[in-house]
């Protein structure tokens, strides 16, 4: 393509009113003008999009941006043509004079930058349209979103790569958060493996103080960090939209100006949310995620999350909403057990393939490293994305620096009882037998009889869940979704078991360690991966049958299974909720996710025995009929039962050899040859 301009500097000033370019923006600009195929990694605030406007002017032709939030792509329409550029969008939001002037703009040859949302390449006519346009440069803007690693997946952008190859021209992506394994995906999805030149210009925002804080008092917490912020506009993110209403009130009665917002709003609310907060000083929005990628206010100056995020991708986007204007704005992240737990279970009960759900375990592993850090917080944080920095002088841990003492010893009991239990249990039951309590789990199997039993006195229960949550943000063990959240040893603990390495943690995490949570679990700790289990397996089916998951089983029998653990068909019959017909369609099924293997078909007439001691009497049954055959010396002439006839007689159980002659299927012969064997079975059935 020819450029139009040679001089970017010149546009930059005249049109969008810099009298520079930040770090990094100059040789991104002058790639991606170039026509060079770009990925470009850079913070929140670090200005991509202009990364992709001024090129956009410097280029013949059309630049298509892929943008995930309809709000976000209005904003950048409405901030260009206000600039005087030549820009617009055709999302569902428009108006028909709006969608007009776009195809008025295209056929002209007039329109430098169109926006499009990912799911509008679904349509067939889309790529017509763009193949006639005279596009140049397909820009993707939250490139993250292609990546199933990454914290917020659409699979519409999926579609990109295609389009790139169908108009055979580069692309440059763009996006704030994205590891290692993220950007490989971005390169196979967008680039088809090709490396794109690629800028990583850091992740750090020097102006944001970090920090967390155990949950104590939560929602106090958050009062008081809004108070010290008075009239300062800001976002608190909550893990629920419940939360966000009933904060959003407790800040108005504490005198904030305060609303809420979610994905459950009416559309017409949450753009008045949006505008509010867009030109309200002092506003404070408790928000879901939902509150997301279209925040563009520059002068946000704190943000605090209620419970604790997804992954530290998603935290890193969402503290990266504050301070945009490049001034000092505030953050902070409460967590506590049972933001963990809600974690692990949304984990465990999706339908991810194993692979996947140990990475995400993994990934809330690195999550509870940054939240449990023993240093400079933002060391840790920049160093999970390959960034080194020094110590910041900015954030929580630099302030005030932990209390971390040598626990070598108490990570090796932890690692021990893992291993002499087979990587079978989760922490509850684990933590039981380091301190020595004997529950019937224990007796059960034996663990009461284990060297490690009773060893871990040092710390209560308490203490140790400190312990095994600072070890799995170490990564040093990690939940096991085909063992129900057993926890596994990774290679990193192993030199620490054969001490031939050290281990520090934190004393004040472990003496600071909260109580048990008040909140009323459907199941106890150790049972609640496999609760989570046995839902994602009731959604699959629910889905598969379009219907609601109720219909496949309650949450009481889910339960039930979780806590009794059938291994059997006839121990699945006498579950409360699981009748002939469950049996028969899912009993196989939810059987296999509790054993980890499919149980031997059941015949029809011994499955509708089962759970009752009328199936124990058809197995001992079938057992003697096949030896008896070819009769007592196995040289008699062929005679069998059917399974039919065997289910009447384990039903009525007759008790001589007239009554057993009258059950359809049995006769002279068949009594001849079974009728004394069988009504021995009976008899001894009692």
């Amino acid at each position: 393509m020819l450029v139009q301009h040679p001089d970017a500097s010149e546009i930059l000033k005249s049109t969008f009113g810099f009298d520079a370019f930040r770090p990094g923006q100059a040789e991104i600009v002058e790639a991606v003008a170039s026509g060079k195929n770009v990925l470009a990694i850079m913070p929140t605030g670090g200005g991509k999009s202009l990364c992709f406007q001024l090129p956009a002017l410097l280029r013949d032709g059309v630049t298509v941006v892929i943008s995930p939030l309809i709000a976000l792509m209005r904003d950048q329409v409405r901030g260009l043509r206000e600039a005087g550029v030549e820009a617009g969008a055709l999302t569902s939001g428009n108006t028909p004079e709006e969608t007009d002037a776009v195809w008025a703009g295209l056929e002209a040859r007039t329109l430098k930058l169109l926006y499009l949302a990912p799911e509008r390449l679904a349509s067939g006519g889309t790529e017509r349209l763009l193949s006639q346009a005279g596009v140049s440069l397909i820009a993707v803007d939250e490139a993250h979103c292609v990546s199933q690693w990454g914290h917020d997946f659409r699979p519409d952008y999926l579609r990109i790569g295609a389009l790139r190859r169908a108009l055979n021209v580069p692309i440059a992506a763009f996006t704030a958060t994205a590891d290692a394994e993220t950007r490989a995906e971005i390169c196979q999805r967008l680039f088809d493996d090709a490396t794109p030149e690629t800028f990583l210009h850091g992740f750090d925002r020097p102006n944001l103080t970090l920090a967390f804080e155990a949950k104590n008092q939560p929602r106090q917490q958050i009062l008081s960090f809004a108070a010290a912020r008075k009239g300062q506009s800001g976002i608190v993110y909550c893990g629920t939209r419940a939360k966000t209403e009933t904060l959003a009130q407790a800040l108005r009665e504490a005198g904030h100006s305060a609303c809420h917002y979610h994905g459950g709003m009416e559309a017409d609310d949450r753009r008045h949310v949006e505008g509010r907060f867009n030109s309200e000083d002092g506003l404070v929005v408790c928000a879901t995620i939902a509150f997301g990628m279209g925040v563009d206010k520059p002068d946000i100056r704190w943000v605090a999350h209620a419970d604790l995020p997804k992954s530290i991708e998603a935290y890193y986007q969402e503290i990266g909403r504050a301070g945009r204007d490049g001034a000092p704005a505030d953050t902070l992240t409460l967590f506590g057990p049972d933001d963990i737990r809600f974690r692990r279970q949304q984990i465990d009960e999706g339908l991810a393939p194993p692979d996947r759900k140990s990475a995400d375990h993994a990934r809330l592993n690195a999550l509870l490293g940054l939240a449990e850090a023993q240093g400079c917080r933002r060391k840790v944080l920049l160093g999970y994305f390959g960034d080194a920095i020094e110590d910041c002088g900015n954030c929580d841990l630099c302030a005030n620096p932990p209390d971390l003492f040598d626990a070598s010893v108490a990570v090796q009991k932890a690692l021990s009882a893992i291993l002499r239990t087979g990587e079978y249990f989760g922490a509850g039951h684990l933590i039981d037998i380091l301190v020595g309590i004997t529950t019937d789990k224990v007796r059960q199997r034996g663990h009461d009889d284990l060297p490690t039993f009773g060893i871990g006195t040092e710390f209560d229960k308490r203490g140790w869940q400190a312990v095994f949550r600072q070890m799995m943000g170490r990564d040093l063990v990690r939940p096991d979704p085909e063992r129900h959240g057993a926890l596994r040893m990774t290679e990193a603990a192993r030199p620490i078991l054969r001490g031939e390495a050290t281990i520090t943690l934190r004393r004040d995490s472990i003496a600071k360690a909260p109580r048990r949570p008040a909140v009323k679990m459907l199941v106890s700790e150790e049972d609640a991966p496999l609760m989570s289990a046995l839902k994602a397996k009731r959604r699959a089916l629910a889905e598969a049958a379009r219907v609601p998951a109720y219909v496949i089983f309650t949450d009481k029998t889910l339960i039930e299974m979780a806590e009794t653990r059938p291994d059997t068909l006839d121990a699945m019959a006498r579950i409360s909720g699981v009748g002939a017909k469950k049996l028969e369609r899912y009993g196989a099924d939810f059987l296999g996710v509790i054993t980890g293997d499919a149980p031997e078909p059941l015949h029809p007439a011994r499955r509708a025995l089962a759970g009752r001691d009328a199936g124990d009497l058809f197995d001992r049954l079938m057992e003697i009929s096949q030896e008896l055959q070819r009769g007592d010396d196995g040289t008699g002439k062929y005679l069998s039962v059917t399974h039919s006839t065997l289910r009447k007689i384990a039903e009525r159980r007759p008790d001589n050899l007239d009554s057993m002659a009258r059950i359809a299927g049995m006769g002279d012969q068949k009594v001849d040859r079974f009728g004394e064997a069988f009504l021995d079975v009976l008899r001894e059935a009692g």
